[in-house]
């Protein structure tokens, strides 16, 4: 060994560098982009319509209140549906209430 190549031994850390890609495969110098050009999608200063896209926010806006809604009123009437079904399952009677006005006779 002469002085100027270090000494390796087992203690010391290696770095072993791998070829890039499959044995024998070489890529190309000048590969093409893996997406296309994004420029197409981008809008100018000008295209921007403030009021369809107040509208379009409200009525998203509007849906996802109603969903919430429908979700809370269905996960309410099936708590109340099980509620009625385990008084029922339990044996008991007048489970549920049944109203009765005043006025019929």
């Amino acid at each position: 060994m002469s002085k100027d190549e270090p000494s390796s031994s087992d203690d010391e850390p290696r770095v072993v560098k791998f070829p890039h890609g499959r044995a024998g495969a070489r890529t190309p110098a000048t590969a093409p982009p893996p997406v296309d050009d994004l420029a197409k999608f981008e809008r100018g200063e000008g295209a921007d319509d403030y009021r369809h896209r107040m509208t379009v926010n409200i009525l998203a806006f509007v849906f996802v209140i109603a969903l919430i809604g429908a979700g809370i009123w269905l996960a309410d009437t099936m708590a109340q549906m099980r509620k009625n079904q385990d008084c029922v399952l339990s044996g008991r009677r007048g489970c549920s209430p049944v109203e009765v006005t005043k006025d019929r006779w």
